[in-house]
């Protein structure tokens, strides 16, 4: 044994940035983040992630037929599989990496409009897991697809650029609201409430130069907001019934703090594994095995569905990308001896509420992407939990390639838990763990991530590939 050498029998997480400490580094870390946060902003539905990531593949000269090396399938414009063929038989397994393109928002229910004291609203019904007050009274925009009858589809964005309207909920004013103060927080904050503002103004009647508003024709402020619709769409009612029109928070991601050392917008969870994975993909170096990845939809509210997890979309890719080189009955093969990251971020102990976390197995910002062994709440119940040889395997390669890593669980026991895709993965036999970087303040309409976390984030994932 070196005696100059010093052992180390203890372990301690470091920050990633003490790895990031030339100016150069910096740079690169900042660049990366800066087209990560050109992706975020632009990229605010699934549809809308969906269309990047087949579009980034395409200039990667990704094909559609899957007769080539590098081969991907879209579902619907919702869910997404890509893929390039390794130097050893597909039989051996993929590498691949699987995360969601879905997030909180709020979703315009069937019939949405709805007139209240000279005000039209749009009805909404949330998707995943959010907390209601935090959409009220902030800079909405509208995102989605309208369909109409012959077929013709007609894409929404409305309220990103500040020359178009906003949207948003109106909350109750503080001198009315002594009451609430006693309520309990799921009481307070009503789901059949968040009604978003859409419209207030009556149609200018004919004959009034002036453009006095003609109160005595009868006409109501949805009759006009509807007449708008179709002169600037081309819409009626009946085609918002079969729209998919959704709510996000309006505004680009941008970088915070003096430092710009993290990350704020609006879907971080999980569209930073999307971005990573997807720059994984098309970095690394082609290898002995074949690589993958699957983004899913659906997943914040259970994977459910043809374009989510618990689909058999990514089977049928499987098969489709199996069936150049060997007989598709080979398939269960291919799935036995894959290794999978779910790639889903953590939730980074809060400064401010700290106590919700076992700090000793709590994720930190800026100490680098975190496995989670396991998954589920109390007890672990729903949980998929990667065996020791597999984590060990990772662990080695990291450490290998000096990327740091850190291993977390979601809040204290009995008070916290989660899940993620990993455990459909995991019904196929094959080996899969949860790793993506910390977020803090996840679910919200502005979630924060580390750029030194975004960074390694993609630095683990080429190596994964790579390996």
């Amino acid at each position: 044994m070196n005696s100059d050498k010093k052992i180390f029998f203890s372990y301690l997480p470091q920050s990633a940035w003490k790895k990031l400490n030339t100016p150069a580094l910096r740079e690169k870390v900042e660049a990366l983040a800066g087209r990560y946060i050109d992706f975020l902003s632009a990229c605010k539905t699934e549809r809308e992630t969906v269309e990047y990531v087949c579009r980034r593949l395409r200039q990667a000269k990704y094909g559609e037929k899957f007769s080539g090396d590098r081969v991907f399938c879209d579902l619907r414009g919702k869910a997404v599989f890509a893929a390039q063929r390794g130097r050893a038989p597909l039989q051996s397994g993929l590498a691949l990496i699987a995360a969601h393109v879905d997030t909180p928002r709020l979703d315009f229910k069937q019939r949405p409009l709805v007139e209240q004291t000279c005000v039209v609203q749009a009805k909404t019904h949330y998707y995943g897991g959010i907390r209601k007050y935090q959409w009220l009274a902030r800079p909405l925009a509208l995102h989605g697809l309208v369909v109409r009858e012959n077929g013709e589809k007609i894409p929404v964005s409305v309220g990103e650029k500040p020359e178009e309207p906003m949207f948003c909920i109106a909350d109750l004013l503080p001198h009315l609201a002594q009451k609430q103060g006693d309520q309990k927080l799921n009481e307070v904050f009503e789901a059949e409430k968040l009604n978003i503002v859409l419209a207030h103004s009556l149609k200018i009647a004919k004959g009034h130069g002036k453009g006095e508003p003609d109160e005595k024709s009868g006409e109501s402020v949805r009759e006009h907001l509807l007449e708008l619709l179709h002169a600037k769409y081309g819409i009626c009612e009946e085609d918002m019934i079969t729209a998919e029109l959704q709510a996000v928070p309006a505004g680009p991601a941008r970088f915070v703090g003096f430092d710009r050392a993290l990350v704020g917008g609006y879907g971080q969870d999980d569209r930073i594994c999307v971005f990573a994975a997807l720059e994984a993909l098309l970095q690394a170096k082609k290898g002995t095995r074949s690589r993958a990845v699957i983004f899913w939809d659906k997943e914040e509210i259970g994977s459910e569905g043809a374009t989510g997890a618990a689909s058999r979309f990514f089977e049928y890719c499987v098969e489709r990308f199996l069936s150049r080189s060997a007989p598709v009955n080979r398939t269960p093969e291919v799935f036995l001896n894959s290794r999978a990251l779910a790639a889903d971020v953590q939730a980074a102990i809060d400064p401010d509420f700290q106590e919700l976390h076992e700090k000793q197995n709590a994720a930190r910002l800026g100490y680098g992407p975190c496995f989670a062994k396991f998954t589920g709440s109390r007890g672990k119940y729903g949980a998929s939990e990667a065996d020791a040889e597999y984590f060990a395997t990772l662990r080695g390669l990291l450490n290998a390639k000096g990327i740091p890593w850190q291993s977390a669980e979601l809040g204290k026991v009995d008070q916290g838990g989660g899940g993620t895709v990993a455990l459909f993965l995991a019904a196929y036999g094959m080996r899969v763990i949860d790793f993506g970087p910390p977020v803090l303040s996840m679910h919200s309409p502005c979630e924060l991530a580390s750029c030194a976390d975004l960074w390694f984030t993609v630095e683990a994932y080429r190596a994964f590939f790579e390996s």
